[in-house]
């Protein structure tokens, strides 16, 4: 790659510590600005560290919205290293010119995994069976000790069937002989439908009320906040298993606590909070629930890919030619 002389080059953000040699591309071509100490802390500071900057390298911590952009004037690409993308202002950023990128495909079968992980702890009660070991309360075998619901066989109702739910469905059928049932907002041809094991198109409420275990993998919209709500939750058969890999506010954490507590749900598994990093207490008392801090992704092997497109995005914008994977 050719050195671009040091006075024309652009100016870009890197707001979180992230694999320094995947980073120093963008050396190449412009002045780096880093964040050593993991994250930028708050909104004000990332405007701040932005405000001279044609280029920004983001995760789905850090939020750009119209209020920033008004303060960054020079900004000419946002790209993220995430593939949802619910953490920019997609129509301010159209507005005023700005290319947004971001990171699909490359996390795909790496999510898919975690979530069918996810859902085998939570159905399968690991999470519990690890603190009682660890606790010293492990004295003798029984026959119901931690019995969870078999996983093989069973019906898999997944909501939002892109990448990572055909992923997840490819997984179940022909891996545990699951029946699956889907819901979209547009149903999928029939050779998707039958790549993914024959999997059924079901209205929302038809598939809770089918499925055995249902795993949440659809993209964040103001249409899908608490889609899964205390109504949603007494459509699902009792004892069934709910997972969300998708994004926090898809679930009402409250509703979803009290169904654990009642007994109305047999076990639940969460990688994503409405307010994460912070947690809901009421989840953290419920029984029956595996939590996991939005690691859906989080392989080396992966995390490095998206790191590394969300640069090859930049790159590419800088340097006049069109980015690989605009939104």
């Amino acid at each position: 790659m050719t050195s671009v002389a040091h006075s024309e080059r652009p100016r870009v953000l890197v707001a979180r510590a992230v694999f320094p040699d995947i980073i120093d591309l963008l050396r190449e071509v412009a002045e780096v600005e880093a964040t050593p100490d993991d994250a930028i802390s708050t909104p004000e500071t990332l405007r701040r560290r932005l405000a001279d900057k044609q280029g920004a390298f983001i995760t789905g911590s850090e939020r750009i919205d119209a209020a920033l952009l008004d303060a960054c004037p020079l900004l000419r690409v946002v790209s993220t290293m995430t593939v949802g993308v619910d953490h920019i202002d997609l129509a301010a950023c159209a507005a005023r010119g700005i290319i947004v990128t971001h990171a699909p495909d490359v996390l795909t079968e790496t999510t898919a995994d975690f979530g069918f992980a996810l859902l085998l702890a939570a159905a399968r009660r690991v999470g519990e069976a690890e603190r009682y070991l660890r606790a010293g309360q492990w004295t003798k075998w029984s026959v119901d000790l931690f019995a969870g619901a078999d996983i093989h066989g069973a019906t898999l109702g997944i909501v939002g069937m892109g990448r990572i739910g055909q992923a997840i469905a490819r997984r179940a059928a022909l891996g545990f002989d699951m029946r699956v049932l889907y819901h979209n907002r547009n149903r999928l041809s029939e050779a998707i439908e039958a790549d993914c094991g024959g999997a059924q198109h079901r209205a929302l409420p038809a598939l809770l009320a089918e499925s055995d275990h249902v795993l949440l993998a659809l993209p964040y919209s103001p249409q899908a906040y608490h889609l899964i709500g205390a109504g949603e939750l007494a459509l699902m058969k009792p004892g069934a298993t709910l997972v969300n890999i998708a994004r926090g506010g898809v679930v009402d954490e409250a509703a979803l606590a009290q169904a654990l507590h009642n007994g109305r749900l047999g076990a639940a598994g969460l990688d994503v909070f409405e307010g994460e990093p912070a947690v809901n207490p009421v989840l953290l008392a419920a029984p029956r629930l595996v939590l996991t801090p939005h690691i859906a992704s989080s392989s080396l092997p992966t995390r490095r890919a998206m790191a590394r497109l969300a640069v090859d995005n930049l790159l590419a914008v800088l340097q006049g030619r069109p980015p690989l994977t605009p939104v």
